[in-house]
């Protein structure tokens, strides 16, 4: 599908009931047509990777286009310039997730943004440097123990940003570390236990949350097996 056919194709699909659902999640709908994700899917299938158009379809504004963006980009053409137009634009937690864990987690850059995104104080650039640990947690296999280990820290700093969807960001990416193996579980459980001694409502949370899960017999048994 080529760009006009894509908008309008968006378009078509406008769904009214369905934007309002979106708003009830935390999704800033002000470009958004309420076209859901199996259909966003579908049409990135149809079309196939193509950065040329996920660039063009990202700098069209619209709330769907931008996901699909993300969905038919190419990880190796990204470039550093590219991710920091893009995160800059970030106004609402779906597309910044989408994008994170569509795209930018499988570009060489993906590590060095986490870091990078993680110390910036614009809400959504932070919280995607969280999605990343998150998103690199699960989906890159071959790294190593101490590139996630490098990121407890940073967790543990900011752990104080009572900010709903930096600290829900913040707790995602504790969980999905601590979930990756039993070395991983262990440290973050650990991370998480001086997480939970810092003096602030959001780091208590995240701390307990976390530790619901990562000492939970699901994960300590999934982890055992996989030992």
């Amino acid at each position: 599908m080529e760009y006009n056919a894509i908008i309008q194709k968006i378009k078509s699909l406008a769904d009214p009931e369905a934007v309002k659902g979106m708003a009830r999640f935390g999704i800033n709908t002000g470009n958004a047509y309420g076209v859901s994700i199996p259909n966003l899917r579908r049409m990135a299938r149809e079309t196939g990777k193509d950065h040329a158009l996920a660039q063009r379809l990202w700098s069209s504004g619209l709330h769907e286009a931008r996901i699909l963006a993300s969905l038919i980009g190419e990880p190796e053409k990204v470039t550093g310039a590219q991710m920091e137009n893009w995160v800059k634009g970030f106004d609402s937690w779906d597309v910044c997730d989408l994008c994170c864990s569509n795209l930018f987690d499988q570009t060489e850059l993906a590590q060095q943004k986490a870091v990078e995104w993680s110390e910036r104080e614009e809400e959504f650039v932070k919280r995607a440097g969280f999605v990343l640990m998150a998103s690199l947690a699960v989906h890159d296999k071959r790294a190593a123990d101490e590139d996630f280990l490098k990121f407890l820290p940073i967790i543990k700093r900011e752990a104080t940003d009572s900010r709903n969807f930096v600290k829900k960001a913040v707790n995602w990416a504790l969980r999905q570390i601590g979930k990756r193996n039993l070395n991983l579980n262990k440290m973050a459980i650990k991370a998480a236990g001086e997480i939970r001694q810092i003096d602030a409502k959001s780091a208590r949370w995240i701390a307990t949350d976390a530790l619901r899960e990562l000492t939970g017999e699901a994960v300590q048994k999934r982890l055992a097996k996989t030992k």
